[in-house]
């Protein structure tokens, strides 16, 4: 179960990134999908002529793919920079005395009040999945109470809303060649200029990072 926060200001921001909501397709997290069919921990690229201008230029890292369908949090999509004390405090947790800002992404169209946590693997708790041994993600809001009180990851990115894709959805997209795939790397997910990930993305598909 993915954290919520309910900001009327940056809800409303988001809503101007992502205009018309998709439907709400993620897979089960429990519905395994074969191990050479999925695309978890590889990147999404969009083509320069993707047909949905909403995800022009974007970067996704795709958290789940089963037979279910796909789940991915776009990565290159800033929404604000925002004082973490008063992100825990709207979230019912304790921010007192927290002085640190974090900046937080718009994940995708689909349900932008779900908050997630993608870090490095160095960091473990409630709700953490790792995604492929590099990477993990973690829907508990705790993980942003101990990212608050140095005993959170090394590295990480928080988004809310996600991109979701029904059965087959991801699959028929690629062969229309709206996407790239790459191998993710913690450089374009979480070191990277933002405004460089999908330019230097591209490079990479025949630049090795």
């Amino acid at each position: 179960m993915a954290f919520t926060w309910l900001c009327p200001a940056l809800l409303s921001v988001a809503a101007m990134l992502w205009p018309a909501a998709l439907p709400p397709a993620t897979p089960s997290l429990n519905e395994a999908a074969p191990q050479d069919a999925s695309l978890a921990g590889d990147l999404l690229i969009a083509s320069p002529h993707i047909g949905d201008p909403r995800f022009s230029h974007t970067v996704i890292l795709i958290v789940e793919q089963n037979s279910g369908g796909a789940l991915g949090i776009v990565i290159n999509r800033p929404l604000a920079e925002v004082p973490l004390g008063s992100l825990l405090k709207a979230m019912g947790m304790n921010g007192a005395g927290v002085k640190a800002t974090i900046r937080i992404f718009a994940g995708g169209p689909v349900d932008p009040s779900a908050g997630f946590v993608l870090h490095s693997v160095d960091y473990r708790g409630a709700g953490t999945i790792e995604i492929d041994g590099r990477i993990a993600m973690t829907e508990s809001p705790n993980v942003l109470e101990d990212i608050a009180h140095d005993r959170g990851p090394k590295k990480s990115l928080v988004a809310f809303g996600y991109a979701g894709w029904g059965p087959s959805q991801l699959e028929m997209e690629l062969a229309r060649g709206d996407w790239f795939v790459i191998p993710e790397t913690a450089k374009l997910v979480f070191d990277e200029k933002r405004d460089r990930v999908w330019a230097d993305a591209m490079a990479s598909r025949t630049t090795p990072l």
